[in-house]
């Protein structure tokens, strides 16, 4: 019987195991002592309902219907570097409900991926008064689990220093080029970061001005963080080979190509430095004086910025859908319905519970 995906998949994932316990894993590994050789993690985060798997299964070659994604899931990708060589893999993640289950990143974000991790963070162009919120908290959550995967990475090599296995080298943020433009004035992410825009061809539908402004923010953000910016749509075959080439760099190490588009009337294509400060702009704000924002450093600036032009929305729904069992996405009515069932009985019990503890309280 010929193997399905499935098979593989666990294939994969049991002689990872194999070979991290038996300790093979740190021989076979990179220069910096990570992952083997060949072998780099993608973690994709983003706005619920971007189209984040539409966008991995395209650039995966995968013809295939997109399902909403459960929580967290796993795949990999293999490319063959060229005839008779190993297949590269890309250990790949995608981290469904938006920023309600950022927790779930320690997962996928630990000390052994971070060597040769990279992020990708896809915002929904189409709704504008979310993408500030949702860049800002799943970027936040993700350093911090880097940073996390960075210190455990440093405790495993100090208890394994003078042991028989050679101590992976501890993990570095990456360091920019000397010739980086702005490297002083930016906060760079701690790995390689690449920022879509979805739904380009449903942001053309907005207004001009409007247009302007997400793009001149969305440039800030990614030069800010020493990040890619591709804009995308999984009905435009063009942006999507754009796309794919940018997923492929960071997934294989592959040609990303050298085309460049800054034009705001076009979707933007920027390889993380390329871009400059100068080039940008000050914020768009003509009707406010900026100085009297209160801004602590310039991209609280651009912040206060943005949600003068395109005011957050509502958080108490977003509180709402922290937990998975209220999330319309993940609904399933027989299921539902018993659990709110239980739930009304629970009620009830608290309550008679309540009476009981009040009688013994008169007794008393």
């Amino acid at each position: 019987m010929a193997k399905t995906y499935t098979d593989k998949l666990w294939e994969l994932a049991a002689a990872e195991v194999l070979s991290q316990e038996s300790g093979d894993g740190e021989d076979a590994g990179d220069a910096e002592g990570g992952e083997a050789a060949g072998e780099r993690t993608v973690f994709l985060m983003g706005s619920k309902a971007a189209g984040k798997t539409s966008i991995l299964l395209r650039c995966l070659d995968r013809d295939e219907a997109a399902k909403p994604t459960l929580a967290l899931e796993y795949t990999f990708g293999r490319r063959a570097a060229g005839h008779n060589t190993p297949r590269d893999i890309a250990h790949l993640w995608e981290l469904g409900g938006g920023t309600s289950l950022s927790d779930l990143m320690q997962i996928a974000i630990t000390a052994t991926s971070i060597r040769s991790l990279s992020v990708i963070v896809v915002v929904d162009l189409s709704a504008p008064c979310a993408l500030w919120a949702t860049l800002e908290t799943l970027l936040q959550a993700a350093q911090f689990h880097v940073e996390q995967g960075a210190s455990q990475a440093r405790q495993v090599g100090k208890s394994r220093t003078g042991a028989k296995h050679r101590a992976p080298a501890p993990f570095a943020a990456r360091v920019l080029p000397r010739n980086y433009p702005d490297r002083e004035l930016i906060s760079p992410f701690p790995v390689p970061l690449l920022i879509i825009g979805s739904k380009y061809d449903l942001f053309q539908e907005l207004s001009s001005d409007k247009r302007k402004v997400v793009c001149k923010t969305l440039r800030f953000v990614a030069h800010y963080h020493a990040a890619s910016l591709v804009f995308s749509s999984i009905k435009s075959e063009s942006l999507m080979s754009k796309t794919k080439s940018f997923f492929s760099h960071l997934a294989f190490n592959a040609d990303m190509g050298k085309t460049v588009s800054f034009d705001s009337t076009k979707p933007f294509i920027i390889p993380a430095g390329s871009d400059s400060l100068s080039q940008i702009g000050s914020p768009p704000m003509t009707d406010v004086d900026i100085t009297s924002l209160h801004a602590r450093n310039p991209k609280d600036l651009w912040k206060k910025v943005y949600e003068r032009i395109f005011p957050p929305e509502n958080t108490s729904e977003k509180k709402e859908v922290n937990d998975p069992a209220k999330d319309p996405q993940y609904s399933e009515q027989q299921i539902d319905a018993m659990r709110a069932q239980k739930d009304q009985e629970l009620e009830e019990y608290k309550k008679n519970a309540t009476k009981s503890w009040k009688g013994l309280e008169l007794d008393t």
